[in-house]
């Protein structure tokens, strides 16, 4: 296999390249052996087989088959709702992958997993020559070992690949503990109730001397234990279908550390499921109906979405205050009991109820009447239409492998740029929710002729000026004249410490001609003063903290205020640089990857990848009631509630991609009150109406979907409607008033696969 290190390397590490390998010609047969039914039916006779990464699920692949259609044969399908187009298998040893070279040419075979036990699938690669075939073989058993071993299969000796290459099974007796496993994962009666059913890899590893983990008889300790309603989300009707009665049960693993927790729900004849909690669960509360729900993904990047429904508030009480204390642990990696009291108290004061589960008859009607009731004044107006970039308007065509990668909105000039490799796009705003290509800055580089492609920019001294972070220097940082399009000077920030994070001296600072700015590295804040000669850190406006802060980010308020995040989750509010933090607020856990605070400082939005934490920064009670936590201190037991802004989990259940949010920001403008919060995930922008949040309405937020998915999106300055987006390969101006209600119309793509749908919760979780 080494002849193909070479190869293998040039495909494996393009992180923008969705497809490893491709053989492009074959055929599809579905194999069934000591049937009477039939040994080989052809299941596409025109095929290509594709080894793809699964997005966003690092170390997983998936072996693609698509069908290819001669001339016209796919307009005749055009008008049909859905088609099998691709049949998707996700790589691992459960497929017993194997290859062989027949006398219509090499072929591959893998087990149907949810087929019969004697059921495979054979691709004929036809026209394929060996050294193609072995290269597809290779990659099929890197890609089982990343999937296996959760790393990178570089520098790994052909040798361990080989416990992937198939071997015929040795006849062993039947345990009886194999033989339940057997009937329950290919009985009908198992598959009638279709509950999700939890993958080898979903289940935690058991000790040597323990049965299978999660079974009734596991030596896993059991934290909670009640009887509960189980539902799943219906993609085709819209609501929430009851599935049966179980026992819901948080479980400790101690395998795999103290601190590992399964979520499992059981019955009488075995258990019905398993899921390891996590943030990823994109969980919810509703203690109005005591219920609890969640998202789920499969190896394959399937989202479902469940429902828990207590039988009794006590039930529901202890599940929600057990349930936090293991996502805690879990999270930080510490023991729940040696938190502080206001720190548990903060923590769990972030499970407000955010939504009510619909009835199972119920779709949202009821939702549909509050809405209009909200916004009848906006529904009476039309939407406008989006303005996409004639040819003449587009930018120069993006180098292979190319993407966008960062927006910057403009505050003085009516621009936006936007981050490509080493070059920057300029956008004009025409008005009218448009935005017109204007011109490139190429080849940024050093004043020395050093290229580099960005890893930060900021808009600087009326946005005359724009300022880079180089990864490669990271403790300088580049002043671009935007005029000119060229770097003219390396500020060198200081010899030891480096620049992290950058942001304005104050929230409207940009729009002036001042010059300072506010600089942070993992563990110190600082302002920067490009005036000063050699170093450009004011050393007296400097503070380096012991502890490992680990800073992710700053924001400053309109009096320079400053609010700076963690990737531990903690939240600092300082009144000014060189002092310590006026208010800490205890990390929930999750890393924070952006913030944002309003002008005044009354309110925080800090993003973590599966949702937004809204922050009161306004103290209510004790000696200083009225103040903010940027200038007084939090009474120990006062500190201000978060709100997680979440999207609902059946919404989640309609997209192709789990939640990973890019960082929030409110609308801004000098003398504009906020209104709106806008972020994106995948391929959906997504914006909440603030006057809604501050009422407690946390899940009425409005989307819009896009072909290709969104790098970074923020509101014009000065303007709470119009949102700038910048995708992939394309850049766009949106009316808020675009963004729709969430429904499945408005998010979910058209599924062509039928088998894949109507198996879904027959497959393997």
């Amino acid at each position: 296999m080494n002849i193909f290190r070479s190869l293998i390397g040039k495909v494996w590490h393009d992180p923008n390249a969705a497809e490893v390998v491709k053989i492009s010609e074959g055929q599809l047969y579905l194999v069934r052996s000591g049937t009477i039914r039939g040994a080989r039916e052809c299941i596409y006779n025109d095929a290509m087989a594709t080894i793809r990464r699964v997005p966003s699920i690092e170390h997983h692949f998936q072996l693609v088959i698509t069908r290819v259609f001669e001339d016209g044969d796919q307009e005749l399908l055009e008008d049909e709702e859905e088609t099998d187009e691709e049949r998707v298998f996700l790589i691992g040893e459960e497929l017993e992958f194997r290859s062989a070279v027949g006398e219509d040419g090499p072929s591959f075979m893998w087990r149907d997993l949810e087929g019969d036990v004697d059921e495979f699938y054979e691709f004929v690669a036809s026209g394929t020559n060996e050294p193609t075939r072995a290269f597809f073989e290779t990659c099929m058993y890197r890609a089982m070992y990343e999937r296996k071993y959760k790393k990178s299969a570089d520098d790994i000796p052909d040798s361990d690949l080989q416990e992937f290459i198939w071997q015929p099974p040795a006849q062993k007796p039947k345990s009886k503990t194999s033989s339940r496993k057997k009937t329950a994962s290919t009985s009908k009666e198992a598959q009638t109730p279709q509950v999700e059913k939890p993958a080898v890899e979903d289940a935690p590893s058991p000790e040597p001397t323990t049965q299978a983990v999660a079974s009734d008889d596991s030596d896993m300790p059991t934290l909670f234990a009640a009887p509960a309603e189980l539902y799943l989300w219906s993609r085709d009707e819209g609501y929430f279908e009851k599935q049966r009665d179980v026992t819901a049960k948080l479980m400790q693993n101690p395998a795999a550390g103290s601190y590992e927790f399964w979520l499992l729900a059981t019955t009488p004849e075995g258990q019905v499921l398993a899921h390891k909690i996590s943030s990823d669960m994109n969980h919810r509360w509703a203690a109005k109906v005591a219920s609890f729900t969640w998202n789920y993904v499969s190896d394959n990047g399937f989202q479902s979405s469940w429902c828990l429904r207590f039988s009794t508030s006590d039930a529901y009480e202890k599940f929600l205050r057990l349930f936090t204390q293991a996502l805690w642990e879990s999270l930080n990696q510490y023991p729940w009991s040696k938190a502080k009291a206001d720190e548990q108290a903060y923590v769990m004061s972030s499970n407000v109820e955010d939504v009510e589960m619909q009835d199972v008859e119920n779709d949202s009607d009821e939702e549909d009447d509050i809405e209009n009731d909200l916004d009848k004044s906006e529904d009476e107006e039309e939407p406008e239409p989006e303005h996409e970039l004639e040819e003449d308007e587009m930018p120069p065509p993006l180098a292979k492998g190319e993407r966008n990668s960062q927006l910057t909105v403009g505050y003085k000039g009516d621009r936006s740029y936007v981050i490509r490799g080493n070059k920057i796009g300029v956008f004009r705003h025409t008005g009218d929710n448009e935005v017109k290509y204007h011109a490139s800055i190429s080849n940024i580089a050093t004043p020395k002729g050093k290229e580099f492609n960005p890893k930060h920019v900021m808009l600087h001294e009326q946005d005359s000026k724009m300022i880079l972070m180089n990864p490669k220097e990271p403790h300088s940082l580049f002043s671009m004249d935007i005029e000119r399009g060229k770097i003219v000077e390396e500020w060198k920030v200081h010899e030891n410490i480096n620049v992290d994070h950058i942001a304005p001296d104050n929230k409207f600072a940009q729009t002036t001609a001042q010059q300072t700015l506010i600089g942070a590295s993992h563990n110190a804040l600082f302002r920067i003063d490009p005036r000063m000669s050699g170093s450009k850190m004011v050393d007296s406006q400097f503070k380096q903290y012991v502890s490992k802060n680990q800073f992710s980010g700053v924001a400053t308020t309109e009096s320079g205020k400053l609010a700076v995040a963690s990737e531990k989750g903690d939240i600092r509010l300082f009144d000014s640089i060189g002092k310590n933090a006026k208010t800490a607020l205890p990390p929930l856990g999750d890393p924070i990857i952006g913030i944002d605070v309003t002008a005044n400082g009354r309110w925080i939005v800090a993003t973590t990848r599966t949702y937004l934490l809204l922050i009161d920064t306004l103290i209510g009670e004790g000696r200083y009631t009225g103040s903010l936590g940027f200038d007084r201190s939090f009474p120990a037991t006062a500190k201000p509630i978060p709100r997680r802004l979440q999207l609902r989990a059946e919404h989640v259940a309609y997209m192709e991609n789990s939640v990973s949010f890019t960082p929030a920001r409110f609308n801004m403008g000098e003398g504009q009150e906020e209104n709106a919060i806008v972020t994106s995930t995948g391929q959906f922008v997504v914006a909440w109406d603030f006057a809604k949040v501050k009422k407690g309405l946390l899940d009425k937020y409005e989307i819009k979907k896009y072909e290709d998915f969104v790098v970074q999106d923020n509101f014009k300055f000065g303007d709470d409607k119009e949102i700038i987006v910048a995708l992939q390969n394309n850049v766009l101006a949106v009316n808020k008033k675009n963004l729709k209600r969430p429904t499945r119309a408005s998010i979910a793509s058209p599924q062509r696969n039928i088998r894949n749908r109507s198996n879904i919760v027959n497959a393997p979780y």
